[in-house]
């Protein structure tokens, strides 16, 4: 028994109209599995569900009508073309009305039997699709809600933090506001072989500068006016863990200097005592500006940016994945529901517009702001002006799609147009064309 997903189950007690029809799909490429009853058609299509099911209605025994029936309690997804005669149209109607696909009147020309078929495995692959997407989301978040979607890109930023996170090095965390540069951070250490120590996070933007050297290395009793006990600083916290040091890039020129050279000595000296005391950590810094710039620009110290950037991992703004906004969004709006006690609203038409149109430079946290704030009904979509963005037209989220595939598989192939043509099952040419038109470089997955 074939197990090809897209193969066709044809059934018709005619051998000569099964021998004719089997035909004319094997000529256009299909894979056909023909039976002359319902009853070995539906275990074969129980044990290996196809792409389409093709059934005459008048068959003995178990008819093309209860096939569909049996079929659709299997899979309600499966499509079902069923072939009547004149006098079983009507019938073919209300079938199709109850989820069949669609319904061919004998005698019909194979070019329609074909073109249906087609249409329908199209549909199959989709709803295959989907159902893939939805494993894959149940998978990430079994796996962890933190790097939630199935894009490329949120796939390979997975992948990289786990392999970065054994790896035990100081990392630069790049990415814009809102993007989750902390969530990778506190990925970074619960995947390590730190995770039972702590994790230590401090944003150095958020700091007064009279107070960011004591946060930071701590300080004996009595080191300066109001220091009435002793404070362990967080670098010292973080010892066998991780410290996170969030905009890093604010942090005062003059620290800059000092936290060097904790990172070289992997020693911290508190305030007020010329104490040397060892520290076990992992640096976990984070910049939504680029640093070899401020750096180039006097300030950020470029020794203390070539020392922290050992390696880097860089998040995709959200408009660069948006084959994970939908999914995201649903995941946001179940927990708002849940958190505010309430159940969710329906996703209307207009609210999957604003999700497909809008570039949210805010990322991930605008967007889960966006559900909160829709869960609770305060939230106000509007329409686009006259000549302004709009929803994505059938063509425009084929482009998409098409592109997405292929950077998928250029990124498999590690940027060699002929692996991924291969994968792809086209022309080398034809790829060539479509990077070009879609503006994919190939040498950026190398």
């Amino acid at each position: 028994m074939s197990t090809d997903p897209d193969r066709i189950i044809f059934v018709d007690d005619e051998e000569d109209v099964r021998r004719a029809n089997r035909q004319s799909l094997e000529l256009d490429g299909f894979t056909v599995e023909a039976f002359d009853s319902a009853e070995p058609a539906l275990r074969a299509i129980l044990a290996a569900p196809p792409g389409v099911v093709v059934t005459d209605v008048r068959l003995p025994g178990l008819d093309g009508i209860g096939l569909f029936e049996a079929i659709a309690e299997a899979d309600p997804d499966l499509p079902v073309i069923l072939i009547t005669g004149h006098g079983d149209i009507r019938m073919a109607v209300r079938a199709m009305r109850a989820g069949a696909y669609d319904f061919l009147a004998k005698p019909y020309p194979a070019d329609q039997l074909v073109g249906s078929v087609r249409r329908a495995l199209e549909r199959r692959r989709l709803v295959t699709e989907n159902r893939a997407l939805r494993a894959s989301l149940d998978a990430a978040l079994a796996d962890d809600p933190a790097f939630l979607g199935v894009s490329p890109e949120v796939v390979r930023l997975r992948q990289l933090v786990r392999d970065v996170a054994q790896a035990d090095v100081d990392v630069l965390v790049l990415g814009e506001t809102g993007s989750g540069k902390e969530v990778v951070a506190n990925a970074l250490h619960r995947w390590s072989r730190r995770a039972r120590g702590h994790f230590v996070a401090l944003n150095c933007g958020a700091m007064p500068d009279s107070v960011v050297e004591s946060e930071l290395f701590g300080h004996e009793a009595g080191a300066f006016t109001g220091a009435l006990k002793r404070r362990v600083g967080r670098i010292e916290h973080a010892h066998r863990g991780t410290l996170f040091l969030d905009e890093i890039e604010s942090m005062p020129l003059g620290l800059q200097v000092k936290f060097l050279r904790v990172l070289q000595e992997r020693a911290v000296e508190p305030l007020g005592t010329n104490e040397i005391r060892p520290v076990d950590i992992r640096v976990v810094a984070a910049t939504k500006v680029d640093l070899q710039q401020a750096a180039a620009q006097g300030t950020f110290r470029d020794d203390l940016y070539y020392r922290l950037n050992v390696v880097s991992v860089a998040i995709p703004p959200l408009r660069e994945r948006r084959e994970d906004v939908m999914l995201l969004f649903e995941h946001f709006l179940a927990r708002a529901a849940e958190r505010f006690n309430r159940e969710a609203p329906a996703v209307t038409q207009a609210v999957r517009d604003h999700l497909r149109r809008h570039d949210w430079p805010g990322n991930v946290r605008e967007l889960g702001h966006f559900a909160e704030r829709y869960a609770l009904g305060f939230a106000q979509i509007e329409a686009p002006a006259a000549g302004t963005a709009r929803a994505l037209s059938l063509a425009e989220q084929m482009d998409r799609h098409e592109r997405a595939l292929i950077r998928e598989e250029l990124i498999a192939a590690g940027g060699d147009v002929r692996l991924a043509a291969e994968a792809l099952g086209t022309p080398r040419k034809t790829l060539y064309d479509k990077l070009t038109r879609h503006g994919l470089d190939p040498t950026q997955y190398r």
